[in-house]
């Protein structure tokens, strides 16, 4: 399955609870940290609400 690099480019300063939630869930705690995740319904949804604070990036899954 493929997988999908996402790192934190924005503070989560100002935002509400449940995006600073997402980005804890994503295992990201400061800005230009990065995790490496499978690329999964539940975590395409988690990014696409957090869209505005992160970058992804597609990596090569083995």
């Amino acid at each position: 399955m493929a997988k999908i690099k996402v790192t934190l480019v924005k503070s989560t300063i100002g935002e509400v609870a449940g995006v600073k939630a997402t980005v804890a869930a994503l295992g990201l705690r400061k800005i230009r940290s990065s995790s490496v995740l499978e690329d999964t319904p539940a975590i395409q949804g988690m990014i696409r609400k957090v869209r505005h604070l992160v970058k992804t990036e597609t990596v090569q899954g083995d």
